[in-house]
């Protein structure tokens, strides 16, 4: 007995080193890499611009794109599959330098891919592909570990029950259509499953909701699950903060007060602000540094119009609670990693 106990205790001491770790650590990216390739235009295709995380990984891009003199071009897919496949094929036919492909894989459009390999446009992705880096149609696939971003979810929502002694009754929020998120829901889901160091844990649903469709579906769902599964229902956990946009008032309004929401991605703005009022029922979101991602976009571009290898860094995800945001008050959980001089002084030899 003395044992178990003994395990427990260095199990929840492991747990807890880990997710107190909440500010990301200095810059270990790349520091040598070819200068600017002057005059080239990059198109980048997002899958759907109300998703906060593409969003903010444009603005990163664009920021990089004007350090390094090059001009960039904005299509919004809107969610839809057949719009994603029109501006690809008119992507190409305006025939830039390079594509970026903003939240969604390429594997679903051959035949444009086959167009672009022909014209020699550099392709690169964020969120792109399952893994991060080189795949078999992308330069570059600009992504955290989304294996490493789902466990930290998934065992800040398990060391929350177990020091708060909450039972844990879980509800997944997916986005089937992507490999990346079906990944983060698989990972999350084993995480619950094995419930390590919790008495009972159950995930009681996963379910499917298209992001571009969540700021009209959450809040209907809502009643059906609070009906379906009661008390029983104590957490959720989403693939996207974008989920927990719309849930808020409808838990409010049902009585379900005690909820307690975690997102696995990406660290929108509007998470952000209600984490960091304190009173959200939100409570953690597993950010990525999305904005140095944008940069890291353009620097792997670079890289392939100068003929070098991709650099081959992946990023590290940020764990944001109200309490991490609090003790950088106004600065922005990336003011500390250094990606802005780091990559300019690659391009411009500084």
């Amino acid at each position: 007995m003395q044992k178990k106990r003994y395990l427990f205790n260095i199990f929840i001491g492991l747990i807890m080193m880990f997710v107190v770790a909440t500010a990301a650590k200095p810059w270990s990216g790349p520091i040598a890499g070819p200068t600017a390739q002057k005059g080239k235009t990059v198109i980048f295709i997002a899958s759907d611009l109300k998703n906060g995380g593409v969003v903010s990984v444009y603005r990163g891009l664009e920021n990089a794109c004007q350090k390094l003199g090059w001009t960039l071009v904005l299509f919004n897919g809107e969610g839809k599959k057949d719009k994603l496949q029109s501006l690809l094929a008119q992507s190409i036919t305006r025939q830039p330098d390079g594509i970026v492909f903003g939240g969604f894989e390429p594997d679903d459009f051959p035949d444009q891919l086959i167009i672009a390999k022909q014209r020699k446009i550099k392709l690169v992705g964020w969120h792109a592909a399952k893994k991060p880096g080189a795949s078999p149609h992308l330069f570059a696939n600009v992504t955290t570990d989304t294996i490493e971003v789902a466990e930290m979810a998934a065992n800040f929502v398990l060391t929350d029950a177990i020091k708060n002694k909450r039972p844990l009754g879980v509800i997944i929020f997916n986005d089937n259509q992507f490999a990346v998120a079906n990944n983060k829901t698989n990972k999350m889901k084993q995480v619950i499953e094995l419930c390590i160091g919790h008495t009972d844990c159950k995930v009681l649903a996963i379910e499917n909701v298209k992001i571009s469709d969540s700021a009209y579906s959450i809040p209907k769902l809502v009643p059906k699950l609070l009906n379906r599964h009661g008390e029983n229902w104590t957490y959720s956990l989403a693939i996207n903060d974008i989920y927990f946009d719309s849930i808020n008032y409808p838990l409010i309004q049902a009585g379900a007060k005690d909820m307690r929401l975690v997102s696995a991605g990406d660290g929108s703005t509007l998470a952000l602000s209600r984490i960091a009022s304190c009173r959200s029922q939100q409570v953690a979101t597993i950010a990525e540094p999305l904005t140095m991602q944008g940069y890291q976009l353009a620097d792997e571009l670079n890289r392939a119009f100068a003929a070098s290898p991709p650099s081959g860094y992946i990023s590290k995800p940020i764990l944001v609670t109200c309490n991490s945001l609090n003790k950088i008050g106004n600065l922005s959980i990336e003011s500390d990693l250094g990606f802005d001089s780091a990559y300019t002084k690659i391009w411009h030899n500084k």
